[in-house]
């Protein structure tokens, strides 16, 4: 049974730091080597999870993450590259959907990014979640942009290769962990929704190394920004 509980997944200390630190009457639980921080925020139940990097650990944050806690809504924050021109670095992406741009049973004859099972490409997240988190962002000051949002693991450096996945998927932005959550949700039927602020365009390694950090408390605000406005979808 689930509850009126906000989850938040980020991959990296970055991405949930701030979050904890802001929170109250906090207690902490370890579950397969994830750290789970249930507490208060601006009067709202939240739990808070660093997942780790890359889509297996996203999906076993998540999964776990809906078995111990109930969360209402699950929200993947964090940072990622941008797949398209004028998209820039500290700009926000909100996806309408996620796409595995690295799924590929093609050579059965099946499209690319198909995930066999559940028998879909696109996997779409909550539209009323959605909206909120562009509301944050907005409220934010912050350049925001709703579109697809493609997971892999692998951190897209190329220019050809992010390229690709634009042209192939209609993707505004990638990452590595945000379609594994909304995988893990889809299967579950939590609503969803995923928040990220751009830290790398055609820079790729120098943009994210100079702006992760500063991306990361971009979609820090945002998320807060979203605790304060939210009600049950």
């Amino acid at each position: 049974m689930k509850n009126n509980l906000i989850g938040i997944i980020g991959a990296m200390d970055i991405e949930v730091d701030a979050i904890i630190a802001s929170m109250t009457a906090t207690e902490e639980k370890i579950i397969s080597s994830v750290r789970f921080v249930k507490g208060k925020l601006f009067n709202k139940d939240v739990v808070v999870a660093k997942c780790g990097i890359g889509k297996v650990f996203a999906a076993i944050c998540a999964q776990t993450m809906i078995l111990e806690f109930a969360p209402s809504v699950i929200i993947n924050t964090g940072v990622a590259g941008s797949l398209e021109k004028g998209f820039n670095v500290l700009d926000a992406a909100v996806a309408t959907s996620v796409v595995q741009h690295d799924m590929d049973t093609s050579a059965i004859g099946d499209p690319r990014g198909l995930i066999s099972g559940i028998n879909v490409i696109y996997i779409d997240t909550c539209k009323a979640v959605s909206n909120a988190l562009k509301t944050a962002a907005l409220s934010a000051n912050c350049n925001v942009k709703e579109g697809i949002i493609a997971s892999g693991d692998k951190f897209m450096a190329d220019a050809k290769e992010k390229e690709a996945i634009n042209s192939e998927f209609n993707a505004i932005a990638c990452e590595m962990e945000g379609a594994a959550i909304g995988h893990v949700c889809y299967v579950n039927k939590v609503p969803f929704g995923v928040l990220r602020t751009i830290s790398d365009g055609d820079g790729a390694e120098m943009d994210y190394m100079t702006f992760a950090p500063k991306a990361a408390m971009q979609s820090t605000n945002i998320v807060k920004e979203f605790i304060k406005i939210y009600s049950e979808v």
